[in-house]
């Protein structure tokens, strides 16, 4: 199994930081189940204060192959495209099997 996790910062000017972090849960969220792969998808946004970001991504897919379709995937990409990189200023990754 592979472990993709990513932490976002919000840019500093998103006027409702809720609801984009709403809307970045909702819409990564929403893809289990819908791309090969993909076994888990799990969204915080509730950090304590001494965090020093704004969002975590924590997914599971079943190797490094699914993890590199997932990337290219329609739905995806969507998702990424209309709910993350618009407002996001920073993004950490780190992947590893387990």
């Amino acid at each position: 199994m592979v472990k993709h996790i990513i932490l976002w910062q919000l840019k500093e000017d998103v006027a409702d930081k809720a609801a984009v972090k709403a809307g970045i849960k909702a819409g990564l969220e929403g893809l289990k189940g819908r791309i090969p792969g993909l076994l888990d998808i799990r969204v915080r946004t509730e950090g304590l204060t001494s965090s020093n970001a704004d969002v975590m991504l924590d997914s599971s897919f079943a190797d490094a192959a699914s993890l590199k379709g997932y990337a290219v995937h329609p739905e995806h990409v969507r998702v990424a495209d209309t709910k993350v990189r618009p407002f996001t200023k920073t993004r950490l990754c780190l992947d590893f099997e387990e």
